[in-house]
């Protein structure tokens, strides 16, 4: 049966802020069951699975954290029977006998025995003795008043419960033992562990008869110290406070008048005890750290180490060999608390420090000495390692410098924007945090500006030359100057190009030498000057000249398609011309083009046959030297020369048709000039009636004509025609064009009848006629032609519509006028025969009736009868009131669709009034004026 325990507290002296069970974090605040009180855990209600394990606590703040010794929780009693019936014990009297606890070995308790009831206790003496080791009773000799029940007191010295066992019966026998030698029944072990300090104690017991008598010793003959104690009949050597000079070979020796019995046991110290600690240590940033920590034990304990609590491993910097730690090159993650752990199998012991890295500067101190260009911009950064954040301040000489006379950032960086020879100083930055204070101090020389005096200029150069780029300065005395020279981006190495370049000058030239200058030295050049404030750079482009231009290129001779061309060289410009480009220009081309050569003209050539000309073209050639280095100039251009041959190109798009009757019209794309090869151009026409075998040629001199018109009274309208047309000139005729087939003109023959005109309104009138009969040529449509005075035929308008129509509309026509109207038909040829002319006049409107006005103050009011148009006349589509004023010869207009209107009139004046009828002819004849005079 478990212990009912209420309540456990787990001590903890470093200030415990957090508990682990098993290596898990316990959370305090979801267990009602646990809680922490100034670091030491309270459990209450224990129980057995949730309870039970290793317990370590775990301190931290600022500095780091560390790990307490383990403590365990073991359940005792757990399977101690207090309830089931033990056998009677059957002993002779004289006979040693041995009563069982029964509890299991568990640290915190203690034994006591109960004779018969209550509160009779067994007492110890040299017979009784009670081993709080078992927690047995031994009575080395029974008597006849031992006879009775003896029952287990199991006391738990933490939770102050207590545990019965079941009473033992002892009885005796009725026969009687006699006396014999010592039998050590309680006796320690061969080896026994002990801790310094602690408090050992030694058991030993023996039955026999007589009652044997109990001593101790040591095997060394040493005499025990006065510290050691004997008790309980000296059945318990205890031995406080152990040191290493108790440690040893103790014997306890049990003996009467039958003999005498021994036994023997080795004290040592086998739980780890320190001989050497690690103790707090502070140092600064990229010292090395070196710790070791010793202790005794037996086995002989292993060594571990921890950083705020965490397991370390050797690896780079951090070194750890037996009980010794090295860390090379202390940083700010160094510091911490830090723990040495000695272990065997007995036990652990720990021993803990602190490692503060002090602020250092050793990693980014100021320069000693910092220069600066006048007016530029200053910044000098104050970055100390240190852990925790040091705060940093600045000194400018022996002065603090305050954040008002400067600029001065959250990191500690200091700003001076356009620096002056009075910034000029040594500037000190100070970091301090709670390990220590650490200082960088640097001096501020302010400079004056570098100018380049003398900068090399774009060149052009000759293979074989020598030059000097200049490149000079003028500098603070106090800088540092250094020259360097780049070529097509890539830095000069004088001793490995020394053959060719050389800086040549003194500390404040860099001039630069290029000897005996070869094709790959054309490119940029760059002098960049480096200072300790500034850096400036100067650049200039040399070109290797190409080769010079040829000169006197003629044209030995000229064909319709080659020229044989020479010319005479130009310079080479120090490398040898591999190659000559001919180039040609017509009026015809943009610019000048490359024209091709039978063969590669190399630089050895001086002529060359050009092919590929267009005959009858005008020419002009030049000639272009090539080397390694380029395409040099071209040379003056040849005298012009014109190429000539008979037409090699015929004419293109030949076509034709329409034209008016008894026309053939036959039309080609011209040939442009370039392609008429000769003097003397012109065209050759060729044409036959479709199915006759004979062709009719005519020649046309005129070389940009592109029609030919064929008229003959013979020609039968719309009939098809082969026809080709060639090219010809002085030197012969070109080839014929593809054969095309034109129709001639298909003039109407037919005008149309039955030509009838009727007027739909003032300004319109429709036309109607009969469709033609089916015609030998094509009617593409007809053609209404309209005049006015029969007399004057001059006055003609015209109106086409296309496609097989028999009616059209004429607008836009004046009203109450006789027009003349006749319809022709037409189609490619033009209109054929007009019908005989008709008449018909456009409908008129009449004036308005039966006016009437009234006067009512300046107010005029007017009626009239509505005008209703008549067959004869157009639709009206309202009336017009026109307005006159006689004072200022004005005339104002009034539009309405009624048959009334009002009109205000002033007093001081005279008007004429007048009403038209408005139709789609436009405006009527107007009514009878009406006067109003003065009012």
């Amino acid at each position: 049966m478990m212990l009912p325990w209420k309540q456990i507290v787990l001590l903890s002296i470093t200030g415990c802020l957090a508990w682990s069970l098993n290596g898990t974090l316990i959370d305090l605040g979801s267990d009602y069951r646990r809680h922490m009180s100034g670091g030491s855990l309270i459990i209450r209600n224990l129980d057995k699975d949730q309870d039970s394990g290793t317990y370590q606590c775990t301190a931290f703040n600022t500095w780091g954290t560390i790990l307490s010794r383990r403590a365990s929780i073991q359940f005792a009693l757990d399977n101690f029977k207090t309830q089931s019936v033990r056998s009677a014990v059957n002993v002779r009297e004289g006979q040693g006998v041995v009563l069982l606890c029964g509890a299991p070995p568990h640290s915190g308790l203690t034994f006591a025995w109960i004779f018969n009831e209550y509160p009779y206790s067994v007492q110890q003496d040299s017979r009784r003795f009670i081993s709080q080791e078992t927690g047995s009773l031994y009575i080395a000799k029974v008597e006849p008043s031992d006879v009775g029940n003896y029952t287990c007191v199991v006391n738990n010295t933490v939770t102050k419960q207590k545990v019965l066992s079941s009473p033992t019966p002892l009885v005796l026998r009725s026969d009687v033992m006699g006396e014999y030698e010592p039998k050590i029944e309680v006796h320690f072990p061969d080896s026994v562990p002990a801790a310094k300090e602690s408090v050992v104690k030694l058991e030993c017991f023996a039955l026999g008869s007589p009652v044997p008598e109990i001593s101790w010793r040591r095997t060394s003959g040493v005499p025990f110290p006065s510290k050691v104690k004997m008790k309980n009949s000296n059945a318990v050597l205890e031995i406080p406070n152990f040191q290493q000079e108790d440690a040893g070979t103790y014997e306890c020796i049990a003996e009467n008048r039958r003999g005498k019995n021994a036994a023997r046991g080795r004290i040592s110290y086998h739980k780890p005890q320190w001989l050497q600690t690690i103790t707090d240590t502070a140092a600064s940033i990229e010292e090395n750290l070196f710790w070791e920590c010793k202790a005794n034990g037996k086995p002989k304990p292993s060594y571990s180490w921890l950083k705020n609590g965490e397991q370390m491993m050797a690896e780079g910097r951090v070194q750890i060999e037996n009980g010794a730690l090295s860390i090379t090159a202390l940083n700010l993650s160094d510091s911490g608390m830090y723990q040495c752990v000695a272990e065997n199998k007995h036990g652990s012991v720990y021993s803990s420090a602190q490692l503060m890295v002090l602020p250092s500067f050793s990693k980014s101190p100021l320069k000693a000495l910092l220069k600066a260009r006048s007016a530029s911009e200053v910044t000098l950064e104050c970055k100390p390692q240190a852990s925790p954040p040091a705060i940093s301040l600045w000194k400018k000489g022996n002065e603090i410098l305050q954040r008002t006379e400067i600029t001065l950032f959250p990191n500690g960086t200091l700003k001076i924007a356009n620096v002056t020879k009075r910034d000029a100083a040594s500037y000190t930055c100070i970091a301090k945090n709670r390990f220590g204070t650490a200082s960088t101090t640097g001096r501020l020389l302010v400079t004056e500006p570098t100018r380049i005096t003398m900068r090399p200029t774009n060149m052009e150069i000759i293979v074989g030359e020598s030059i000097v780029l200049p490149c000079q300065i003028a500098c603070d005395p106090a800088l540092d100057v250094s020259f360097s020279w780049a070529f097509n981006g890539q830095l000069i190495d004088f001793q490995r190009d020394r053959d060719h370049f050389e800086r040549v000058g003194g500390s404040i030239s860099g001039d630069l030498m290029i000897r005996n200058i070869q094709l790959n030295h054309g490119g940029k050049y760059v002098c960049v000057v480096d200072t300790d404030v500034e850096s400036l750079s100067t650049s200039a482009i040399l070109v290797v000249k190409p080769p010079g231009p040829p000169d006197k290129v003629a044209v030995e001779e000229i064909t319709d398609s080659t020229a044989q061309l020479s010319w005479t060289p130009g310079r080479d410009n120090g490398s040898p011309i591999t190659g000559y480009i001919i180039q040609a220009r017509t009026p015809f081309t943009v610019g000048w083009q490359a024209v091709d050569t039978p063969e590669v003209v190399n630089g050895n050539m001086l002529t060359a046959t050009v092919v590929g000309l267009n005959a009858w073209v005008e020419y002009e050639f030049r000639v272009v030297a090539r080397n390694l280095v380029g395409l040099g100039e071209p040379s003056p251009a040849s005298a012009k020369t014109r190429t000539e041959d008979a037409p090699d190109t015929a004419p293109t798009d030949v076509g034709g048709g329409g034209g008016t009757k008894s026309e053939l019209v036959i039309t080609w794309e011209p040939l442009p000039e370039e392609l008429q090869n000769g003097e003397g151009f012109g065209y050759i026409i060729a044409f036959r009636s479709v199915g006759t075998v004979a062709w009719t040629r005519a020649v046309i001199s005129t070389p940009g004509v592109s029609r030919y018109v064929l008229r003959n009274d013979t020609i039968p309208p719309f009939s098809p025609f082969d026809v080709k047309v060639a090219a010809t000139n002085n030197r012969g005729e070109g080839p014929f064009s593809s054969i095309a087939t034109v129709y001639s003109a298909e003039d109407p023959s037919v005008a149309p009848k039955r030509v009838r005109a009727r007027s739909l309104s003032a300004a319109e009138i429709e036309v109607i006629w009969e469709t033609l009969p089916s015609l030998p040529e094509r009617v593409l449509g007809y053609e209404v032609v309209y005049w006015e005075d029969d007399t004057k035929p001059d006055t003609v308008g015209k109106v086409r519509i296309t496609g097989n129509y028999t009616q059209v509309n004429i607008t836009g026509l004046k009203a109450n006028t006789v027009y003349y109207l006749s319809v022709a038909a037409f189609n490619t040829a033009g209109p054929g025969p007009q019908s005989a002319p008709i008449n018909n006049t456009t409908r008129k409107p009449r004036a308005p009736l039966n006016i009437q006005w009234s006067m009512i103050g300046s107010t005029l009011t007017l009626h009239w009868d509505p005008v209703v148009a008549m067959e004869t006349e157009s639709k009206v589509t309202g009336y017009l009131v026109i307005l006159k004023r006689h004072r200022y010869n004005d005339i104002h207009t009034i539009f309405t669709n009624k048959t009334t209107a009002e009109l205000s009139l002033s007093a001081s004046d005279n008007y004429l009034i007048q009403i038209k009828v408005l139709s789609e002819g436009g405006e009527g004849v107007g009514s009878e004026p009406i006067h109003i005079h003065k009012l």
